[in-house]
């Protein structure tokens, strides 16, 4: 162990090993990870969205997972909340039916997994360290001072926060706070003798046919069930196993009596819920007792802290309610974040102005995503609330994500579109925002987003001070080769590289480069007043932003006159300058006064 490095990754999970094996391969900077577990153990989240695939390649560890045996290929998704028809979809349904290539990601048995990832991070040249656990991080002048659990001190340039949910060591620096209303608690076990959710005999069942493996969900009166295919070793036997899990709220437990951590109490509910009852029939545990996590949808004050060079990633940040299997996706697309970050700050390429800039970026754009995010998954809860109403469970459900909302998340909503994954199965596929509950929390809160003194009467200025400057930021989150939000329209020779790119994820890395392999260049706009707090950045490509600055400096103008003009990204501009105070709206009467 050296008394000095360049980076300090405490955790050695799937977001630390993947920062770390990144960096390790991307720099020359000296990094160790430290954990406080040995490697294997077991942990949750066994089914991943399909982002992990191409953020893997990126980090090399694609092939060394794929030459194991511990997972197994997954096409997509049957939600089954609607006892009439669950919904289905494949990832990338809509690029799927233009191109006919199937996208595809990964259900693993996590302890091997992230074995692996670890174990790479390792073969690339970080220096690992398990069952060393990190107690304490103090800042300073010339890098900080890690504390280690035998006492042992090192010190680091930087240091990142890997560790997880719990995250003890940057819950004493960095309030945590929950990301929606939703307390929840999942229980799970694995099974053997359990048939495959593909094999569900139905006219909806779209996985049949070619016999493609999805996540099956299962919504029931106390909560939702997930169902996963799992290759576990036991006995010294590699076993096709299933994950079952309940995902319910501790007071639904307490109020009602059913103690779902028993597991007579569990096999009973799961062998009643719908279409998941007629593939468990014969289920066994694998083992006695019941797992449990709690406290989903958490997030971190901050993300980013370039003074004392402290930054989270993964669920040390924040994690999502797992409904849709995001959490590793986003961990590692992060993870590729924060190394594009740590490389650029440490190299010196560009000004501390513009790193200062770079890790607010990091920091505000990575709470818009979560917060944006937990909107929708809370907008989703909210259409089945509507058809239980005599549940504990879900009439606690859909009624808002209690976010505190903040400047980046009004930001994050109006230039983001509904993620193209959750708009696929809750439209059945229609792909419309319109057939969306409009009361639901994220249409709620995108109309709060609005401007709501931005009308055709209103006359608008730019506010004494504002200024744009060239600049770079970072894309996110991110996602590599996986089909954007509706708002962003892609070049053809994108979307053919995207469709190479998922005939061979190996072969044809190049096909699709990732948006997080170097900064973008940017226009910034600022407050001259205040340098280094909050700012706008925008594409010069696609935002418009040139041609839209020298219309605003020729202002005062009323809104109704040039709205007509103003291409979709540029009323998005409009509407983020207006809610980040860079823009002065008043009406036409006080204008005239």
């Amino acid at each position: 162990m050296r008394e000095y490095y360049d980076v300090v990754i405490m955790g050695g999970g799937p977001a630390g090993s993947t920062l770390g094996a990144l960096l390790a391969q991307r720099t020359d900077l000296r990094i160790a990870i430290f954990d406080k577990e040995v490697f294997p153990r077991e942990h949750i989240g066994e089914s991943f969205a399909h982002p992990v695939v191409p953020a893997l390649q990126e980090s090399g560890a694609l092939a060394k997972v794929l030459a194991s045996a511990c997972w197994v290929k997954k096409f997509g998704g049957v939600y089954a909340w609607d006892p009439k028809q669950p919904s289905v979809a494949l990832f990338d349904q809509g690029p799927f039916e233009r191109d006919g290539v199937l996208r595809w990601t990964m259900h693993v048995d996590r302890a091997e997994f992230d074995h692996i990832l670890l174990d790479h991070a390792a073969d690339v040249g970080v220096e690992v360290f398990q069952g060393v656990a990190v107690t304490a991080y103090e800042p300073g002048a010339l890098g900080g001072l890690v504390r280690l659990g035998d006492g042992t001190e090192v010190r680091s340039a930087y240091f990142v926060d890997a560790s997880g949910r719990q995250s003890n060591v940057s819950n004493a620096r960095n309030k945590r706070s929950w990301l929606s209303n939703f307390k929840n608690i999942a229980i799970w076990q694995h099974f053997t003798n359990c048939d495959q959710t593909q094999n569900l005999a139905a006219d909806w069942n779209i996985f049949t046919a070619d016999n493609l493996s999805p996540i099956g969900c299962f919504a029931f009166r106390d909560g939702w069930c997930w169902y996963i295919p799992v290759p576990k070793v036991i006995d010294g036997r590699r076993v096709l196993t299933h994950s079952i899990g309940i995902v319910t709220n501790p007071a639904v437990l307490k109020e009602t009596g059913r103690d779902f951590t028993d597991q007579e109490t569990f096999l009973a509910t799961v062998r009643q819920v719908p279409y998941l009852k007629d593939l468990i029939t014969d289920a066994v545990p694998v083992a006695d007792g019941m797992l449990t996590a709690t406290n989903y949808s958490r997030v971190a004050e901050e993300f980013a802290d370039y003074d004392e060079r402290h930054l989270l990633v993964g669920d040390a940040a924040f994690f999502v309610d797992p409904l849709f299997s995001s959490g590793v996706a986003v961990a590692l697309t992060q993870a590729s974040a924060a190394a594009l970050l740590l490389q650029k700050t440490a190299e010196g390429s560009i000004g501390e102005t513009d790193q200062r800039h770079l890790w607010k970026d990091y920091n505000d754009k990575w709470h818009g995503t979560a917060e944006t995010f937990a909107l929708m998954i809370d907008q989703w809860y909210h259409a089945i609330a509507k058809n239980n109403p005599d549940s504990i469970y879900w009439s606690t459900r859909g009624t808002g994500a209690d976010l505190g909302i903040r400047e980046q998340t009004f930001d994050a909503l109006l230039n983001t579109a509904f993620q193209p994954a959750l708009l696929e199965v809750m439209t059945h596929g229609s792909r419309k925002v319109e057939d969306l509950d409009a009361a639901g929390p994220y249409l709620a809160a995108t109309a709060l987003a609005e401007p709501a003194d931005l009308t055709d009467a209103s006359v608008i200025a730019l506010a004494p001070g504002t200024a744009v400057r060239d600049s770079v930021t970072l894309l996110v989150p991110g996602f590599k080769a996986t089909n954007p939000p509706a708002n962003v329209q892609l070049p053809p020779f994108v979307l053919e590289g995207m469709t190479e790119y998922w005939r061979n994820p190996l072969t044809n890395s190049s096909s699709a480069p990732s948006p997080l392999r170097a900064t973008m260049p940017c226009k910034r706009i600022y407050s001259e007043d205040d340098p280094h707090g909050t700012t706008i950045d925008a594409d010069v490509r696609r935002d418009g932003v040139d041609e839209l600055w020298e219309l605003l400096k020729s202002g005062p103008l009323k809104y109704g006159e040039i709205a007509g003009r103003l291409t979709p990204a540029q009323t998005r501009l409009v509407k983020r300058m207006c809610v980040g105070g860079f823009l002065q709206v008043t009406t036409a009467d006080a204008a005239t006064a």
